[in-house]
């Protein structure tokens, strides 16, 4: 004991640095709790959503005394509208469907949004792999048209994973709105805000063709090695910057008149005119008086001596 009280009293000012990395550690630890408990709540506001979903798109439970009796007309007409509610199902389905894709589509052809929210492109995050499993699983339980028959538990099947596509696309994109480039570090935030900058040239019209051009290039320099543009987006992009180029480049056709045709009164005639004759000239008439005592214009004449 006495070495160890001996090594304590020789260093106690460690005591001043360690509590510092104690802090650090603790920090640490409150802020990874927090972001877990953050997590584990919004995956239970996702099952409630899911289960809330699911119990809305079931019938609600009938008494069998308020049912009418079943004849043979209502089992005939059961039988023949039976198609048309599972057509007008899987019509909703294919709306809801294709809603979610359409949203999913706006941030994944879009190269602004994408360096706006790069987490909605990344399948690194959690909540964004299980966005494209569900799309996956919806995507691969989809039938071919409305007009498709299916078995009660197979239409039940792609409701559910219909809902499911919903709620983990909402999820992954509230996370995405959350997060936006928080993940990065200073220097690849500014890149990104570079990228932004560069983007608004290459699409403006009142920018020159090479300032677009460069901008484009540069942009893709940008983005190199911190976000990874799929070939639609870059397809997308490049017909954008293609379309603001070859807007307003097409010259106008100008209308050339021919410079009009001086004669003079000596010219010769053209050869098939007639020639033309000068016209006779008039008689002199008086010239004005430049006399002081005269208004302008009067005519004076000579007066006759006697």
């Amino acid at each position: 004991m006495e070495p160890l009280f001996q090594f304590l009293g020789s260093y106690w000012w460690l005591i001043f640095p360690l509590m510092g990395v104690m802090g650090g550690v603790g920090s640490a630890w409150e802020r990874g709790a927090r972001r877990r408990h953050k997590r584990r709540l919004e995956v239970l506001h996702a099952k409630a959503e899911l289960k809330a979903a699911q119990a809305g798109t079931r019938a609600p439970a009938v008494g069998a005394a308020s049912l009418p009796p079943i004849t043979t007309a209502t089992a005939s007409s059961a039988r023949t509208d039976a198609p048309t509610t599972q057509g007008t199902q899987l019509e909703r389905l294919f709306a809801s469907h294709d809603a979610v894709t359409a949203r999913w589509l706006d941030y994944e052809l879009d190269v602004a949004k994408i360096i706006a929210f790069p987490a909605m492109s990344d399948g690194r995050q959690p909540l964004t792999a299980a966005f494209l499993r569900a799309k996956r699983v919806a995507d691969g339980l989809r039938p071919a048209s409305a007009k498709a028959r299916l078995s009660k538990d197979q239409l039940t099947e792609y409701r559910n994973a219909v809902a499911d596509y919903e709620v983990a696309f909402d999820v992954a994109e509230r996370d995405a709105r959350r997060l936006k480039d928080s993940s990065f570090t200073t220097i690849e935030r500014k890149r990104l805000d570079t990228a932004k900058q560069l983007l608004t040239i290459a699409i403006d019209e009142a920018a020159t063709p090479a300032e677009r051009q460069v901008a484009y290039r540069r942009v893709r320099e940008e983005l190199d090695g911190l976000i990874s543009l799929s070939d639609e987006a870059i397809e997308v992009l490049e017909a954008k910057v293609s379309l603001e180029l070859t807007t307003g480049s097409t010259p106008q056709p100008t209308s050339v008149t021919e410079p009009p045709q001086i004669t003079t009164p000596d010219a010769a005639p053209p050869r098939d005119r007639p020639p033309t004759t000068r016209p006779p000239q008039a008689a002199t008439w008086p010239v004005p008086a430049r006399g002081t005592d005269t208004a302008p214009g009067r005519v004076v004449r000579p007066k006759s001596h006697p």
